[in-house]
Parts: C-alpha cells; structure tokens; sequence
C-alpha cells in the first residue's frame, strides 16, 4: 500500500472518489468516501458559489475527514457561430421531448474566480483540477495554505507542466475513463489525447517526481493491484461510485449502466462539446448522424441543457448525457460507498494474496 500518498492525503486507502461535475457527486457521497476511509471529492465546477459554499458547509457538518473540491481550469468563453445549424438538430429533440425552451440568447457562467476564493474561504484541504491547471498566482496562494492541488492529465506532457505548475499529486487519466477527459489544449488534440490507462500509466510515473494516481477503467481490487504494478501509488474511480446508493445520477441512468458492457460507450462531443465517454443513445447517435459538429465547449453544454433536465424530467435516458468507463461489467449493485471501497481493498488483498503465492 502507498502509505506515502495516505500520508499526503491524510486517508486510509489510496483511493479517491472521482470529482464528477453536474448533479453525481452528492454531498452524502462525498461523506462516505471520505468516513470510510477514502478520499471523497465534491464535483463542483458547474456550481454556482453560493452552491459551491452551502455543499462544503455540510460536508464538514456531516465529516471531520479530509475531502476534495474538483473545478474546470479552462477557458468558459462561448462561441456560438455555429448556432444556427446546431440548433436545427436540437430543434428536432425538442420537439420529440415536447418542450420549447429555446431561448433567445445563451451565455454560460464562468465562476472559476468566485468559484476558488470560496475554497479558501471555507479552508478546502485538497483542491483537484481538470481541463488544465491553477494559474500560478493561485498556485502561490494555495501553497502557502498546505492546500493539496491533485492534477488530471492525459498525456505525460501534460504530466510534466503539472508537477512544474506545482501539482502535489498526478492523476493519470486513461481513455478509458468514463465522462470527460482532462486533455488541456484541445485546439491542438480536438478529439482528446486517446492513450489506454495501462500504457498511459508507466509512461507517466517515470517522467515525474509526485505520486500517480491511476484513472480509466479501475473498477476493482484487481485493476488497483495492476495499476500500483506499474508504479500508480492509488486509483481514482468516477462510474464505479454512480450506481452507489449515494449517488445523484438519475435511476434510468442507473439503469442504463447496469444494462450496459465494454461495448456500450463511444466518445462523443454531442452533448458538451468536448469529448467524453458515454452510452451511445438516440441524441448522441441522431446529433452525429446529423453531419452538424457541435459548438465548443461549453457553448454546446449549455444549449444542451434544457434538453438534458427534460430527460431527467421525464425519465428519458434517450436524451440524457450517460457518461460510463469501458468495464460496467464489474459495477457493484445497490451498494454505499462505503461498502464499495471495503470490497475494493478486499479484492486487492486477495489479488495480492493470489499473486505472491502463484495461484490463479
């Protein structure tokens, strides 16, 4: 076990609970992890600060435990110049979920600054990132505090500007991770970096100088023993927490992961604007069958989101943003977080118990 990383992180396990953003990362989960022993991480980078403050309040009401606060460090300008054709596509969805929300003209909030003096306010212990890096002045800042800044990365170029950035911790986030990859410059990578978790891994570990955690496709003991083989200090895992009883994710999203396999996912930048792993459904199959390419995030994920909630709404998963990792086939059914990071250890036990006698 990497009691460097526990150290670090003052946890238990080197396992943390993904920060994903939009609604999964409950507060109750968030507690969860980090009670029984993890690192729990609330997703908060499309939260207003308000939002962002009242979720740290009841976190620390409900645990004394160390926890993360996730935001997007990236750029929130909109641009719409491709609306037009957008919005016909969209128009046709609209029209199938009987909703005629469109309105006159879009804008997406851009919180980040708010976003960080909130954490320092409140005193957040650990601060992760994805989509790029704090910029330095606030590097500075959250140094001086002993804040812990955790870093997402998807190639090790991107590895070696965050430890130089002043990342203490280095996740490596393979393209088998469901949701969103943090690949920084997608001017230059439009379809995200595209390496597997397991070569991305080693690579990464031998360029840099802090701890790796290991993302994408990790679902079980097994994967954790693999990916400390290959020098990962820990495991981050984001779909194995949605169908735990404390997630915030919709039961027919629920439903749709547990019904789905290894080959259920695509990338698609449909519904963001970014690439993302999710199930392919009717919108991402429709909206790319379309020709149309979507606006650039986050313009896209924001004319999408009337559409997203009426799914919701009306328990649609057609029309919902079902973001899944390749192996669903190891998710843990109605289970608490807690009870998933005990079989977790459990299974990395016993899978190093069966590797150091020869017996598989």
């Amino acid at each position: 076990m990497s009691q460097s990383l526990c150290h670090m992180l003052n946890i238990d396990y080197p396992v943390i609970q993904a920060g994903m953003a939009g609604g999964a990362t409950t507060v109750d989960l968030v507690v969860s992890v980090s009670e029984a022993g993890a690192l729990g991480t609330l997703g908060a980078a499309y939260m207003k600060p308000e939002e962002i403050r009242a979720a740290i309040k009841k976190i620390k009401a409900k645990t004394t435990r160390p926890f993360a606060v996730n935001l997007f460090c990236t750029s929130m300008v909109d641009d719409f110049s491709n609306l037009q054709q957008v919005e016909t596509v969209l128009d046709v969805f609209r029209e199938d979920l009987k909703i005629g929300n469109k309105v006159e003209q879009y804008q997406t909030g851009d919180y980040f600054e708010e976003q960080f003096q909130v954490l320092l306010d409140e005193e957040v212990p650990i601060i992760s990132t994805a989509f790029g890096l704090i910029p330095k002045d606030k590097v500075a800042i959250l140094k001086k505090r002993d804040v812990k800044i955790i870093s997402m990365v998807t190639t090790v170029r991107e590895a070696l500007l965050a430890e130089e950035h002043g990342a203490d911790i280095i996740v490596a986030q393979g393209s088998d991770a469901g949701g969103h990859r943090s690949t920084f410059d997608m001017k230059e990578q439009p379809n995200g970096a595209n390496i597997g978790t397991f070569s991305l891994i080693p690579q990464v570990v031998d360029h840099v100088n802090v701890p790796v955690i290991a993302a994408g496709g990790i679902m079980d003991g097994r994967g954790m023993l693999a990916a400390m083989a290959l020098g990962a200090q820990g495991i981050q895992m984001g779909t194995q927490f949605l169908t735990s009883k404390e997630s915030g994710i919709h039961s027919a999203y629920k439903a749709a992961l547990y019904a789905s396999t290894e080959e259920s996912t695509v990338l698609t930048k449909s519904f963001s604007g970014r690439p993302a792993r999710g199930i392919k459904n009717h919108f991402v199959e429709s909206f790319e069958e379309s020709g149309v390419s979507p606006l650039p995030f986050p313009s896209q994920n924001t004319i999408t989101s009337s559409i997203r909630k009426a799914a919701a709404e009306q328990s649609n998963p057609d029309y919902m943003s079902l973001w899944s990792g390749q192996a669903t086939r190891l998710l843990k059914e109605n289970k608490s977080a807690k009870d998933i990071i005990e079989e977790v250890m459990e299974e990395y036990h016993q899978a190093l118990k069966m590797v150091k006698t020869n017996n598989f």
